[in-house]
């Protein structure tokens, strides 16, 4: 099979908009949870830029690895998959932490302007650094999670033969019925939260990794956006869709600017999950009519935009942290050093560890440098 090269570039984009996320996340002052703080109370409308990815680009990203998990299944058993997935996620996730993302976690116990582990003796301490260096790898520990499922899932609808070539989506009016109903179930993947999560539980963490809302779009991707036809429609109609979002998209931040917008109630808002759907289909409509080509730029970042995910959250967490607490920076200066720096020298960084067999395979899940 030819390989897609708009779902890597699409990919290495969303990612990139992750990165720049942070950074305005990292100050934001809307009460959004994990931030140092923002810069007085009132409006940072640079803190729009959270409204508008917020909705839709880690959904968007499950879709895309549910596409990958179809196609590399076509190649590979389960069995061998799986382990492949394993070394992929689940060995950063776990024994990384303990290597590389307790320095972020160092930095993450500090951002309230106080040590909260200041009485908890080491190395009891460092463990806990480590656990509270997971930050953005919530997003590989939930992809582990969803292939597994996904394996489950295949088995038993194995008997049901269900296929790419289903003849479900001959008709392009029922194909975008579809949409509409996968919409839906968008939507009803975020009334799954906890809504009111109880101080000292779980029901935070339940709220951040969201299982059911994102294990929906990435079965999606595995069983619906992996097929030809599928992907061809919304190559046609991207920019009906796209301008749609935007429409969305405008009304959503003017009626909302100035909320906590990862609270459960905002999220389960009908706006913000039409939104986020609709800029979920558009992006990958988009990518798939115009972005459909790869070159050196975009094939080092195919290669390394998994590597830039895992790193980069360390540059912010020190770095946007000692300018906030021990300099006096302008806010302007910042953002631009700090936007700056998570653009170089995280790659710099992953560079780095890529080249070193036993941070390679412990920090990225890596055997060999590629």
């Amino acid at each position: 099979m030819t390989r897609k090269h708009w779902i890597d570039n699409l990919r290495w984009v969303t990612v990139v908009l992750v990165l720049l996320y942070h950074v305005v996340y990292f100050y934001n002052n809307k009460g959004v949870f994990g931030g140092v703080g923002g810069f007085g109370e009132g409006p940072q409308y640079q803190d729009v830029l959270m409204y508008i990815l917020y909705p839709w680009f880690m959904p968007l990203l499950f879709l895309l690895a549910g596409i990958s998990a179809r196609y590399a299944l076509e190649k590979k058993s389960g069995k061998e998959w799986f382990k492949l997935r394993t070394r992929k996620l689940l060995v950063p996730a776990t024994i990384g932490l303990l290597v590389f993302h307790w320095m972020a976690g160092y930095f993450n116990t500090h951002v309230a302007g106080n040590d909260v582990f200041a009485a908890v003796q080491q190395p009891v301490k460092f463990f806990l650094w480590a656990v509270s260096g997971i930050g953005p790898l919530w997003f590989i520990q939930d992809l582990w999670l969803f292939s597994l499922i996904l394996l489950v899932v295949r088995r038993l609808t194995r008997p049901l033969h269900v296929t790419k070539e289903c003849g479900l989506f001959s008709s392009q009016w029922l194909l975008v019925l579809g949409l509409v109903v996968l919409g839906v179930l968008f939507w009803f993947g975020e009334q799954t939260l906890i809504f009111n999560p109880r101080a000292e539980s779980l029901d935070g963490l339940w709220n951040l990794y969201k299982p059911v809302f994102y294990v929906i779009p990435f079965l999606m991707g595995y069983y619906i956006f992996s097929i030809d036809e599928v992907q061809e429609t919304l190559g046609k109609v991207w920019a009906f869709v796209m301008a749609a979002a935007v429409a969305a998209g405008i009304v959503l931040v003017v009626t909302t600017f100035g909320q906590n917008n990862t609270t459960p109630q905002y999220l389960a808002s009908p706006l913000n999950c039409l939104y986020g759907w609709l800029m979920c289909l558009a992006m990958m409509g988009w990518f798939k009519k115009k972005f459909d080509c790869t070159g050196c730029f975009a094939s080092y970042m195919t290669r390394s935009s998994y590597g830039l995910y895992i790193v980069h959250y360390l540059v912010i967490a020190s770095l946007g942290y000692m300018m906030k607490v021990y300099t006096q920076l302008p806010p302007v200066a910042m953002y631009v050093i700090l936007t700056i720096a998570v653009l170089t020298l995280s790659p710099l960084l992953y560079e780095v560890i890529r080249r070193i067999p036993v941070l390679r395979w412990c920090v990225l899940g890596e055997k060999k440098q590629k």
